[in-house]
């Protein structure tokens, strides 16, 4: 009886731990949110920041963009990697973004943006895209920011991308909207309030470097970048690690040189790795040390 008696109270005993164990705290990893700034040709830099997010198996769970970093963010969301991505910007050139045009209201249209973006990405509405996106951009006529999330992906981003004074504004929703960075220059708030709890912002720092302009172009460039510096710190608030990447070297339709703004963003993005990292570590440490007190009360119930 007595030996029956010892199998009963290990058998209580077991039932006790298992329930210690299914009440060890398992926190999950942090949301990461990539909150991706706008600068037009040097926005490929973008992509050897996901390189090297890729090679350290980093994954992101929500991606805003602004202007080129929605386009680089939607080709992102839906399917592409990094070196496939790398491999299209080593061909892309201004004629497969941009046209010429005689309008009042810009000097380009953007439309053959769509049939790029058409043609590349693998799911075409935010609906169907394999990580959440959301698509900056400014409504011309109230200058509040917009998020776009529901719909085509290709019209949403070439109102992202619609510089104002360059191209053409783009009619969204029944909204006239032009370029994000009037509302977001990076993306970081949106990137919040789609639910990120750990936000890393990239910023393409301009051409405004104290040189005078040398064309209409260049005078509505430094005038963006100088706005964006005025404007920076609410972004930077919101963001955990913020990568600076200094493009004032290129153009803003450089596109000959992308294999050179690609390490651009790799080498920031390496230097910034070990940070973001850290994220992963703290919750893995956290997730260790709970699971270590479930073992020792596990020992201490079987002796």
């Amino acid at each position: 009886m007595s030996r029956l008696g010892r199998v009963f109270r290990s058998m209580r005993a077991f039932s006790r731990e298992l329930t210690r164990v299914a009440d060890v705290p398992r926190t999950a990893a942090p949301t990461i949110g990539l909150a991706l700034g706008g600068g037009f040709a040097r926005g490929i830099a973008h992509i050897g920041v996901l390189k090297v997010l890729e090679e350290a198996n980093i994954s992101v769970q929500f991606v805003t963009g602004t202007s080129v970093g929605a386009l680089i963010g939607a080709v992102y969301c839906s399917g592409l990697s990094a070196a496939e991505m790398e491999e299209i910007a080593l061909r892309v050139r201004m004629k497969h973004l941009a046209k010429w045009t005689v309008s009042r209201f810009g000097m380009a249209s953007n439309q053959r943006m769509a049939v790029f973006l058409n043609g590349v990405l693998r799911h075409k509405r935010f609906e169907d895209l394999r990580i959440p996106l959301g698509v900056v951009a400014t409504d011309i006529g109230s200058g509040q920011g917009v998020v776009v999330r529901s719909g085509e992906v290709a019209d949403a981003v070439r109102a992202s991308c619609a510089y104002p004074g360059m191209f053409l504004p783009v009619e969204v929703g029944g909204r006239l909207l032009v370029d994000g960075m009037l509302a977001h220059a990076v993306p970081s708030i949106p990137a919040r309030e789609m639910g990120a709890q750990r936000v890393l912002a990239v910023h393409l720092k301009g051409n405004y470097n104290g040189t005078s302009p040398r064309h209409v172009f260049d005078v509505i460039g430094q005038c963006f970048s100088i706005a964006q510096e005025k404007m920076s710190g609410e972004w930077k608030q919101a963001s955990d690690v913020i990568l600076e990447l200094d493009m004032a070297d290129f153009k803003y339709d450089d596109f000959e040189r992308s294999a050179e703004m690609i390490a651009v963003g790799e080498a920031a993005m390496r230097k910034a790795l070990p940070r973001v990292q850290e994220w992963l570590k703290a919750q893995a440490t956290e997730y260790r040390v709970a699971g270590a007190g479930a073992s020792g009360e596990r020992s201490t119930a079987a002796g």
